[in-house]
């Protein structure tokens, strides 16, 4: 990783802690890594080492997150603490220990968190952890040493946390559907008719078509072994909420998902959802992330078989030349997706 590469995941993390400035060439403005602003598009960033550097090159100071105020935002300096004090070894404090520890509430401090950095002191911490077992693995060490070199009680808490954190639930079904009740419902949607169908653990498929018929049928033959149902009325918070994705919309519901895949696939599928909203990767960067840099061509088929689109935005990646690449819904779709998403407030 070059070091702008470690800027830009700090300014991904909103890093209270990192001690630079990047600038966005669209606006001509430069910020803190934590400004609670939407991140701006990768090629579209510069950085620097303080604000007297940005500012040579024209740039003009953000007025949200303040970056030449030597104070800075009480928040950020709340956020800036207890980071500091999670990522120090004290990551097992509960919420009003740390809140007592940086002289405030935990209400206001988990606001402060939201605010600041847009996660929970909980799940920072578990991003703190979760980073050191991954480090652990890197240095050489065995699986079970690196679990708890890295505070995890046991490997079960792991994966229940990491599968918890990216909305991605194993798959509590056997093959075509074996011992599963799948209900779903069908409207109208900008991509044509839309299915969503649900376990009772998560959204186990995504589809567009022309007709219900067609889309029913598909849904039967690939979940054959199952009970499916049809019920508009229960499913409405689920397709609503796929509908507001597709219009680019800020996600206003947690949908879990519910898929079979292989381990790869589901590697792959959990790092598609961390794509903010608005941004793509390429298929080599996903290959890079999920540590297989020569699989490009295998991120690209497991985003073919994404079974979920929308719910895990498989659209958000993209050719290293620029190009769209694939996709299962269709190219218009993806333009559609990606349009909505820059252009959305």
């Amino acid at each position: 990783m070059t070091p702008d590469d470690a800027r830009w995941q700090a300014v991904l993390r909103r890093d209270p802690s990192a001690d630079f400035v990047y600038a966005v060439s669209s606006t001509r403005i430069y910020c803190r890594p934590s400004c609670p602003s939407r991140r701006p598009r990768r090629d579209r960033v510069r950085f620097f080492g303080g604000p007297d550097d940005a500012e040579r090159q024209g740039y003009r100071p953000c007025r949200r997150c303040r970056p030449r105020d030597g104070t800075g935002d009480a928040r950020v300096e709340r956020v800036h603490t207890a980071c500091a004090l999670l990522a120090h070894g004290d990551d097992t404090l509960c919420l009003a220990e740390l809140a007592d520890a940086v002289g405030t509430t935990p209400d206001t401090l988990r606001r402060d968190f939201r605010r600041v950095l847009g996660v929970t002191p909980k799940q920072y911490a578990g991003e703190l952890r979760l980073g050191r077992f991954r480090d652990g693995l890197r240095g050489g060490r065995a699986v079970t040493d690196a679990l708890y070199d890295a505070g995890y009680g046991s490997s079960s808490r792991l994966y229940e946390q990491s599968d918890a954190r990216l909305g991605m639930t194993p798959s509590s079904y056997g093959a075509r559907g074996a011992g599963a009740t799948i209900m779903f419902t069908i409207t109208n949607s900008p991509l044509g008719r839309l299915l969503v169908a649900v376990t009772e653990r998560g959204v186990c498929r995504v589809d567009v078509g022309a007709s219900d018929a067609s889309l029913e049928d598909a849904l039967r033959d690939e979940f054959a072994a199952a009970d499916v149902v049809r019920d508009d009325d229960a499913l409405q918070p689920a397709i609503g909420e796929v509908l507001r994705r597709i219009d680019g919309m800020e996600p206003a519901l947690d949908l879990p998902v519910d898929v079979r895949g292989t381990a790869f696939q589901l590697q792959v599928w959990r790092e598609l959802t961390r794509i903010p909203r608005g941004e793509t990767r390429s298929y080599r960067e996903v290959a890079e992330a999920v540590g297989k840099p020569f699989a490009a061509r295998a991120v690209g088929n497991a985003c073919g078989n994404n079974p979920v689109a929308i719910v895990v935005p498989c659209h958000r990646v993209v050719a290293s030349d620029g190009g769209l690449g694939g996709y299962g819904l269709g190219l218009d779709a993806k333009r559609l997706l990606l349009a909505n998403e820059h252009t959305a407030d």
